[in-house]
């Protein structure tokens, strides 16, 4: 079932990454997974939680189309400085290093559910409070 609230749905994604990447095998002594499948699911799916958390603050989705990654950026600039920042680690992070790459170190798939986590908390933050920075 569908959350109507933003910020648990976008949540409710990463709980769903988590329980991709703990199917992927580990490989301790590489300190990476075996098969970028996993990683890339992962990577997809935490960056589509947090343009759900986006799209309930920033509110660019009118018209036709997908909003490209510079509207996103300039509209997370205009609102909030912290959330351009995390917006412009977690899209390379999470959709182009894990989502696109398949990157299997550990350490980039810890970096990316980081952000991810990050990216959701300033939008959980800025959604309770409209209009503040």
């Amino acid at each position: 079932m569908e959350s109507k609230n933003p910020i648990e749905e976008a949540q409710r994604y990463v709980a769903n990454a988590e329980e991709i990447i703990r199917k992927a095998k580990y490989d301790p002594e590489l300190r990476s997974y075996t098969d970028s499948k996993y990683v890339k699911t992962a990577g997809n799916i935490l960056w589509c939680g947090c343009l759900v958390a986006l799209d309930a603050v920033l509110q660019i989705r009118n018209g036709k189309g997908r909003p490209s990654i510079e509207k996103y950026k300039e509209a997370a600039a205009k609102r909030d400085k912290k959330l351009l920042h995390f917006v412009t680690l977690g899209y390379d992070t999470m959709h182009l290093v894990m989502g696109y790459d398949g990157n299997k170190n550990k350490k980039v798939c810890e970096a990316g559910f980081e952000c991810a986590n990050s990216i959701i908390g300033r939008c959980a933050t800025l959604y309770a409070a409209p209009g503040e920075a």
